[in-house]
């Protein structure tokens, strides 16, 4: 773990090394300070010599002065190589996250991934802060001050191993207690953010069902969790204070009452026990500090830990030894697929089973199902955002796992179910499908999306700026945005998931025009719950609990499959009855 993390040091390996070294010097500094002090009072002070009081003096002055300035150098470069640390590590988590497939990020989940780059990696930054610095100069003040006492007096040193040994025991104690505790309490905090984000994303649905209570008691439920875990957590924790504390007075009780003695018996100097419980002070403080890095390492390895559970998922879905870069048409094949997904549930189910069909390039396909029948599924096979548990799928003649991912992806363009748009102009969401496509592709796309219309309509036209989420427009101008990108990619391949669904009939009408007119050669694929918007394609297929049940036109399908005859009987009956009802 410590390995793969230290990796993302990178840049900053100079900073991580020149905070120890600046710390180093601040110890030497401070150390030097007591025995200073010790010469003010035994020889300046006994023997009445101002001139050697001053001269000291100036020496203490000058020592405290270099501690300080090396106190604020060391300071500066540890901040900037642990936010650099963190940096990194957030960069290195979103880097590959955006090169999972679709089984792995069903493995995190949202809210797990947030609290993965935002919490976790603030307690590994204030870890490793922590470490570069106090780790370093809590041993060696320790190490330093522990010499100067044996050099005063090794007898009154000895105190410090009698406290020091059942310290150290509590310490492994605590750490072995709490850090359990602490991983239920990250654990926790995916819950958090999972509520929290549900809340903000529906916030609308909220405010319509006048749900805001149950939200309240919603949050209130996990946010209590989180805190009885914590809670416990920091109980076990608390015990680090007052151990550090007893140890420390212990320690200075003895100092004072065998040095007082070691004094009247003419073995040591008044300025000598005063600069040896100066150092126990320094010895203990480092221990005391020595102690916030444990507790700060226990929190954040177990942030640690999940960290790196990202960093090392690998993709499932990877490129072969010199992958194909051409498709050549936009041609399909299933050939006996059965796909499941990885997720170690219901072993025995497969969303899709035995899969057989072939679709020719340019060729117009509908798919209908019921709800849960895997339409869904089965499109996400072609771009190759799954792969197949058995059998294979060929694009353009090729088996989509031999062709370049971004390759395949290029020529598979696909309006997911869920339609997307990110905060930014119109224009700059069309040309995620082509970052260099000019003013006039994107009016042509829009056209053929049936978009152009209202776009026109608002003030800015294309430079009209979309919240996140496109929330400022409606479902139906969403998702015909969401078809010009898709179509702006000029694929070979077009699936469309249901994606007109919030569009009135006569604009998916024209929209189905469109396509057959303006982009003949591309074969397209459209998920759809209306009869009307799959009709008049060339193939209709109908799935059933991820089989095929059926495939033809649809005056073949209105003879031969029960399952098309009752949507369609349904919903014309229910156009018939509301055309009723408007006379």
């Amino acid at each position: 773990m410590i390995k793969k993390l230290a990796k993302y040091i990178k840049q900053y390996k100079k900073d991580s090394i020149l905070t120890p070294i600046f710390v180093i010097f601040e110890v030497i500094m401070e150390v030097i300070i007591p025995f200073l002090m010790a010469k003010i009072i035994d020889v300046g002070i006994a023997n009445s010599d101002l001139n050697y009081i001053i001269k000291m003096g100036i020496f203490l002055v000058i020592s405290a002065l270099l501690s300080l300035t090396f106190g604020m150098i060391s300071g500066r470069y540890a901040a900037k190589a642990s936010a650099g640390f963190a940096k990194n590590l957030r960069q290195g988590m979103f880097y590959n996250i955006q090169n999972y497939s679709f089984t792995n990020i069903d493995k995190f989940s949202t809210s797990s991934l947030v609290t993965r780059l935002t919490t976790d990696v603030t307690n590994v930054q204030m870890a490793y802060q922590m470490i570069i610095r106090i780790l370093v100069r809590a041993p060696i003040m320790l190490v330093f001050a522990l010499g100067m006492s044996f050099n005063i007096n090794h007898k009154l040193a000895l105190i410090f191993f009698v406290t020091m040994v059942p310290l150290g025991f509590i310490l492994i104690f605590i750490a072995k207690k709490a850090h359990p505790n602490f991983e239920k309490v990250f654990r926790k905090y995916d819950s958090l953010n999972r509520v929290v984000g549900e809340n903000l994303n529906a916030i609308r649905v909220v405010k319509a069902y006048n749900r805001e209570e149950y939200e309240q008691e919603k949050f209130g439920k996990v946010n209590d969790e989180v805190f009885n875990l914590f809670k416990k957590a920091q109980k076990i924790v608390a015990f680090n204070g007052p151990a550090m504390q007893l140890a420390i007075y212990t320690s200075v009780l003895f100092l004072s009452w065998l040095g007082a003695k070691t004094i009247v018996a003419g073995n040591m100097q008044t300025g000598q026990l005063s600069s040896i419980i100066t150092y126990a002070w320094q010895i203990l403080s480092s221990l005391m500090m020595l102690s916030f890095v444990f507790v700060m390492v226990i929190i954040a390895q177990s942030s640690a830990e999940r960290i790196v559970e990202v960093l090392e998922e690998e993709s499932t879905i990877k490129n072969k030894e010199n992958p194909i870069k051409e498709v050549k048409d936009g041609s399909i094949e299933f050939k006996n697929v059965d796909f499941k997904f990885d997720d170690g549930k219901n072993e025995d189910e497969l969303p899709l089973e035995n899969i057989n069909i072939k679709i020719k390039s340019g060729e117009t396909i509908g798919i209908i199902g019921g709800t849960g029948s895997s339409k869904s599924t089965f499109v996400n096979l072609i771009p190759r955002l799954y792969d197949v548990t058995k059998g294979s799928i060929k694009v353009g003649g090729v088996d989509v796992r031999d062709y370049d991912i971004e390759t395949l992806r290029n020529e598979v363009a696909v309006v997911l179910q869920k339609n997307i748009l990110f905060s930014g102009t119109i224009s700059e969401n069309l040309r995620w499908g082509n970052k260099k496509a000019s003013d006039e592709e994107l009016v042509r796309v829009c056209k053929l999306a049936q978009a152009d219309g209202f776009i026109q309509e608002f003030p800015d036209k294309y430079e009209t700026v979309l919240d996140q989420g496109g929330t400022n427009v409606s479902g139906g101008q969403k998702q015909r945005i969401c078809i010009a990108r898709a179509l702006l990619k000029k694929p070979k391949i077009l699936i469309l998931d249901d994606s007109t669904s919030a569009v009135d009939t006569k604009t998916d009408a024209f929209i189905r025009k469109a396509f057959r007119e303006e982009i003949p050669n591309t074969t397209k694929i459209i998920i759809a719950q209306r009869i009307s918007s799959v009709e008049d394609a060339d193939r209709i297929i109908v799935l059933e609990d991820g089989k095929i049940n059926g495939i033809g036109t649809s005056e073949e399908l209105l003879k031969t499959n029960k399952i098309y005859q009752e949507v369609y009987e349904s919903q014309k009956k229910g156009e018939e009855k509301d055309e009723t009802i408007k006379q």
